[in-house]
């Protein structure tokens, strides 16, 4: 969609993109004004992606940035890889792991309240927090480390109405926008954890890196059989 901007209110703008220019930020439109949000790049031997984090997820977003600030997840590992699924990683086990090693039971010693918000969905992109299942986890709580990147597949309308009814009547509250029902058809994502995981992000850039991690060989635990590093950098 093409939108014509007048020179007023070009001048009026032009302080605030200079900041994202300036501050490594995306400014999200909102009810009286714009508000920033942060960025983190996350680097791997199959090129870079930049996450930009919610501010509706505020805890998780203050974890999240502290701990790319404190360096936790160089050298850790996407240990968890499906492809037309999700790409996971954040285990600070998986850093000079032994091959075959099992993974994905590593965290900081704590979790985060849940920050559940209806109108975040997993599209394809999304950046959200892996958790226990709510069998030992009934509060939804996010690890405090771990986390992954949907890559999904596409859901027709019909298809992705359905499959709303049917998690609204086991209790996972979900409400689609024929936008939302657009997007799902046309970029994917995996729709099945909407309203039981906090999505907390969404990839701005790379999300080719992605569908290449994705497309990584892996073994019977769903371990890349070449091991995909990561690093990170908030970019302020």
């Amino acid at each position: 969609m093409n939108y014509v901007m007048s020179q007023g209110r070009l001048r009026t703008m032009l302080p605030a993109l200079l900041s994202i220019l300036m501050t490594g930020t995306t400014l999200v439109a909102q009810e009286g004004g714009t508000q920033q949000r942060r960025l983190v790049e996350i680097r791997t031997e199959m090129g870079n992606m930049v996450v930009a984090l919610f501010n509706e997820t505020p805890q998780h977003r203050d974890n999240f940035l502290k701990l790319a600030k404190e360096l936790y997840y160089d050298s850790t590992l996407f240990h968890r890889v499906i492809p037309g699924f999700m790409v996971q990683g954040g285990d600070p086990n998986s850093r000079h792991a032994r091959s075959g090693e099992m993974l994905g039971t590593g965290g900081p010693g704590y979790t985060i309240p849940a920050e559940i918000v209806p109108t975040l969905h997993h599209f394809k992109g999304m950046l959200a927090a892996a958790r226990q299942s709510d069998q030992v986890n009934p509060d939804r709580r996010s690890s405090g480390s771990q986390f992954y990147i949907v890559q999904g597949r596409t859901y027709q309308p019909d298809e992705l109405k359905m499959m709303a009814q049917r998690m609204n009547a086991m209790g996972q509250k979900v409400d689609y926008t024929p936008e939302d029902i657009q997007r799902y058809a046309k970029d994917g994502g995996a729709p099945h954890l909407d309203g039981a995981y906090t999505v907390f992000g969404e990839v701005v850039e790379g999300l080719d890196v992605l569908d290449k991690i994705a497309a990584v060989p892996c073994d019977q635990h769903d371990r890349p059989l070449t091991d995909v590093h990561m690093w990170m950098r908030v970019l302020e």
